[in-house]
């Protein structure tokens, strides 16, 4: 039995690669219908060996996975990446096509949609990523930034219940972390579960309700931005090489408390300055 509404669950998960490298190591964790979740730590601290088992890339050493309530050893990654689609960090290993409405047509295609479905899934990708002049365009004629655009709409169009990012925001400029922060606030609106892997921690605490902090292929803490992000868990981020976002760094030296995002900051000195809270 899996847990209430937990659409990914690892239990007792363990990897180890040919070479030796135990990867993640005995890793429990659940993720619930509709949850925006961020993974963060160091390199090599397992997050993206973890969440390749959600859509069968990598099988286990030791323990389960479960995807939508059915343990994922006896599904093919086919069968998975119906529920399960995942934007790798490099886009390269993933575009294939000469022209990127080609690109963007092929998992929805995989998964049996045709006709005027498989187009208005194709469109609202490429709108929803800023690719919408580039349909035919061959994905190598744009820059990195775009690439990594392209990868993300090849997983919109296949609509599929999770979506998982590894480093979205890598070598976006502004413009481009927040139409990423649009797309992951747009799947939370139509219930879709989001997950990421990033260093970019304020991307984090403006994005996501529940941060997972891994090291050395276990998770070191688990909860909020607010929980994750306070002075007292700081040692724990510095561990596997992670600073909290600004916004709480100033919070805390303001003796403002818990202050993740730029917004809370700015709500918490106006509160402060008009008198709601005691300064």
């Amino acid at each position: 039995m899996t847990a209430p509404d937990a659409i990914l669950e690892t239990r007792a998960l363990v990897h180890v690669y040919p070479g030796g490298t135990r990867a993640v190591d005995g890793v429990d964790l659940v993720i619930r219908r509709g949850e925006r979740v961020a993974i963060v730590g160091q390199n090599g601290s397992g997050k993206t060996t973890l969440v390749r088992h959600f859509n069968g890339l990598l099988r286990p050493t030791e323990g389960r996975v479960f995807v939508d309530g059915v343990d994922a050893a006896g599904r093919r990654v086919a069968a998975l990446a119906a529920t399960v689609g995942l934007a790798f960090q490099d886009p390269d290993r993933q575009i294939f096509a000469a022209r990127v409405r080609s690109e963007v047509a092929f998992g929805p295609r995989n998964l049996g949609r045709t006709g005027a479905k498989l187009d208005r899934a194709i469109d609202d990708a490429l709108v929803a990523t800023g690719l919408d002049g580039e349909a035919a365009t061959n994905p190598y004629d744009l820059g990195y930034s775009r690439r990594k655009l392209l990868a993300l709409a090849s997983i919109l169009a296949m609509n599929t219940p999770v979506v998982v990012l590894d480093e979205p925001t890598t070598g976006q400029d502004a413009r481009g972390v927040a139409r990423i922060q649009r797309v992951v606030a747009e799947l939370s609106d139509a219930a879709r579960t989001v997950v990421a892997i990033s260093h970019d921690m304020r991307f984090v605490a403006e994005s996501f309700a529940r941060v997972v902090v891994m090291g050395a292929g276990t998770i070191l803490m688990d909860g909020t931005p607010a929980e994750v992000f306070a002075e007292p868990s700081w040692p724990i981020l510095a561990s596997t090489y992670l600073e909290p976002p600004l916004a709480a760094r100033v919070g805390a030296r303001l003796g403002l408390g818990a202050t993740p995002t730029e917004a809370g900051l700015v709500e918490t000195l106006a509160n402060r300055s008009s008198g709601i809270l005691p300064t």
